[in-house]
């Protein structure tokens, strides 16, 4: 099972199926409206309901506007001057990087405007915006009376001017997100409530003609996510946020893949010092995803650096601002596993290992197991296994007094030797309170990092008929590292819930299950593996 769903074979040239989905930051009301700053290389995101703006960049999130006028989409002119659709004055209004805030757009007929969603910004200047009434309900804006009475979609000229009307006032119920083709020969509008995204042709006026369906049925009974924010690639394809993540259409208008993300999605914006990172505001947090195609070249993408700026400055910018591996790496929830095919790994849980007064407390290990909740995540793991029917192996490591038979190879397995340490019948080796063996479990035991390694581990397995193997337990970056690559050589599906697994600190873990463990394993948490079984 990959992270991302294709549809059709095409969306693998899109994005990497495996890709993780990192969070970037959390705790927010409800996110919205990102656009990524070209030239200084940092990402702006608001939250309605906090009624604040935030910025994203190397350094991580902070508050940059409060109160913020509960606004929503944000983008760019050409000249870098930021374009902002509030819900709280009903308006569209530009901020100079001087400071200035003029209104673009308030009224259309002498009446307020619902309250501006969505915004872009054509080549010659124009401005497209929709406008739903999202911003005159309670939380999302300020609860008052409508004066129009209906939801449009409009345009700004070049240079500015009063707003035009560009669909027939009934068309929309909610219209969102929207955006250009790359040739902009095509106008894309998605409907909240209608579920679908229409698409127009522009016309050489600027104004748009020949309205059709471009893709319907954008729901799910089971799935929260509905039609928001939507951006469109350099090759013409339309992403849109859907159900379980983002949704994502061929120009035709076929479905061809999804990005499954843990939380229902706002909105998303490329950015980036190469443009290929996917940044996703979800609810109560920010997300950020790796791709393969870029967006299509809206026109201050290629804004030219700041006046006495020279290009030394402004690549060492890019760089430096590059997206962070963040703390963990996981594959995003949503997957499916069959229990019948599944056996859940419980490997060197051994008072030795990670207690307090073991023979390797010094290194750490207890301290990072107690912050990963590693021997409870674990035990709850084992426990819903139990009850779907799936195996639970316990892998231990065990040695006699003395420890012969285990060759001296390693600075490991010396120091296992040196503190006499999971010797057979000793305290050390027993497992760790809570993750006992329990009537119908299986027991492995092992002298080496991989629980493969000169064990009977396999022959459980073929015996069982299983063959995806869930591994938790410790540490992180030696026995749960080792038996991953060692099974995903041997050709079994191998999943690391990291949440139930530990080593001697964070940035070990972080290192093992970032890096190594991605190219081996699904990287995931104990809560996306309950849900996957079916627990």
């Amino acid at each position: 099972m990959t992270t991302h769903v294709a549809v059709r074979p095409s969306f693998a040239a899109l994005i990497d199926l495996w890709a993780p989905v990192r969070q970037l930051g959390s705790g927010f009301t409800f996110t919205e409206g990102p656009v990524w700053h070209p030239r200084d290389q940092y990402l702006l995101f608001s939250d309605m309901p906090g009624d604040v703006r935030r910025r994203w960049d190397a350094g991580g999130v902070r508050e940059v506007m409060r109160p913020s006028n509960k606004c929503n989409g944000m983008t760019y002119d050409a000249q870098l001057d930021l374009i902002v659709c509030e819900h709280a004055t009903s308006s569209l209004v530009r901020e100079r990087a001087d400071g200035r805030r003029e209104t673009i757009a308030s009224h259309f007929e002498r009446m307020e405007l619902n309250s501006p969603n969505d915004v872009c910004v054509k080549s010659d200047g124009a401005i497209y915006f929709s406008d739903p009434w999202y911003g005159r309900m309670p939380v999302y804006g300020v609860e008052r009376p409508r004066q129009l009475g209906f939801q449009g979609v409009y345009r700004i000229p070049p240079g500015g001017g009063e707003p035009e009307l560009l669909v027939d006032r009934y068309l929309f119920e909610q219209p969102n997100g929207l955006c250009f083709s790359p040739a902009e020969d095509r106008l894309y509008i998605n409907d909240t409530v209608q579920h679908l995204i229409r698409v127009f042709d522009v016309q050489a006026d600027g104004r748009l003609g020949n309205g059709r369906l471009f893709a319907g049925d954008i729901v799910c009974p089971r799935t929260p996510g509905v039609p928001d924010g939507m951006k469109c690639d350099a090759a013409g394809n339309v992403w849109v946020c859907g159900p379980g993540g983002v949704w994502v259409y061929a120009a035709d208008g076929v479905l061809i893949g999804k990005v499954r993300v843990p939380e229902l999605v706002g909105n998303l914006a490329w950015g980036g010092a190469d443009w290929r990172t996917l940044f996703l505001t979800a609810t109560h947090s920010l997300y950020a995803v790796e791709t393969k195609v870029g967006p299509r070249r809206e026109p201050y993408m290629t804004a030219p650096p700041a006046p006495g700026a020279s290009m030394t400055a402004a690549t060492t910018a890019a760089t430096t601002a590059a997206v962070p591996a963040g703390p963990v790496k996981k594959a995003a929830p949503g997957y499916r596993l069959d229990p019948a095919r599944c056996a859940v790994i419980v490997q060197d849980m051994q008072n030795d290992v990670v207690m307090e007064g073991g023979a390797f407390a010094a290194s750490g290990a207890p301290a990072h197991c107690r912050q990963q909740n590693a021997v409870a995540h674990a035990a709850r793991l084992a426990a819903t296994a139990r009850a779907r029917g799936i195996p639970v192996i316990h892998v231990w490591f065990v040695v006699e007094a003395g420890a012969p038979g285990v060759t001296m190879n390693a600075p490991l397995f010396e120091g296992l030797a040196d503190a006499n340490a999971l010797v057979r019948g000793g305290w050390g080796a027993a497992p760790v309170p809570g993750l006992e063996a329990q009537p119908g479990d299986h027991i492995v035991e092992k002298q080496r990092m991989s629980a493969w390694e000169g064990t009977r581990l396999e022959t459980v397995l073929k015996a069982l008929g299983r063959n995806v193997v869930i591994v938790t337990g410790a540490w992180t970056n030696m026995s749960i590292e080792h038996t991953a690559r060692t099974g995903a050589d041997k050709g079994y599906f191998m999943v690391v819930p990291e949440d139930a697994c530990s080593t001697m600190n964070a940035e070990w873990h972080a290192a093992s299950v970032n890096y190594a463990l991605q190219n081996v394993a699904v990287v995931t948490d104990v809560e996306a593996v309950i849900a996957a079984i079916g627990g």
